[in-house]
């Protein structure tokens, strides 16, 4: 299910683009590294990626595996603009050109979690991960469009 991820293996660049606020539209893109690489004798995928947004640094990791028997693709995530110092767990499936979408919920205390679906999109020498954010009830917004091409 993560075969075509992990055939993705190596260095890559581009930019990445952060949305604060729908109605405002996207922010201006920065650059953007990512290293993927396959870990526990090659259960897993890993992503490593740094951007930065108003000339701060930040960086964060993608953990990638799956379950054979059932299709589900599990994802932990960790980002140091996101994520602060917690854990994103999200579970989703991979299609059959494996692209893989994944959701997961994080809380906004004082209200209600909210939602958070990430897509990889692997393609030959091309990788794209889009981040959406899901309103308590329902709307769905960009929030995060990285594009890379390998190195």
């Amino acid at each position: 299910m993560i075969d075509k991820l992990a055939s993705c293996e190596g260095t890559w660049q581009g930019t990445s683009q952060l949305q604060l606020d729908p109605e405002a539209g996207m922010l201006a893109g920065s650059a953007s590294t990512a290293i993927l690489t396959r870990v526990a004798n090659g259960k897993f995928v890993r992503i490593d990626y740094k951007w930065s947004h108003e000339e701060q640094a930040h960086d964060g990791s993608y953990l990638i595996g799956n379950t054979a028997q059932t299709g589900e693709v599990t994802v932990h995530w960790v980002d140091s603009f996101h994520m602060g110092s917690s854990v994103l767990a999200s579970t989703g499936t991979a299609d059959d050109s494996g692209i893989i979408s994944v959701l997961g919920a994080y809380a906004a205390p004082p209200g209600p979690d909210w939602g958070w679906r990430t897509i990889f999109t692997p393609d030959g020498d091309a990788l794209r991960i889009v981040m959406n954010n899901i309103w308590p009830e329902g709307r769905e917004d960009l929030a995060v469009a990285a594009t890379y091409t390998r190195v």
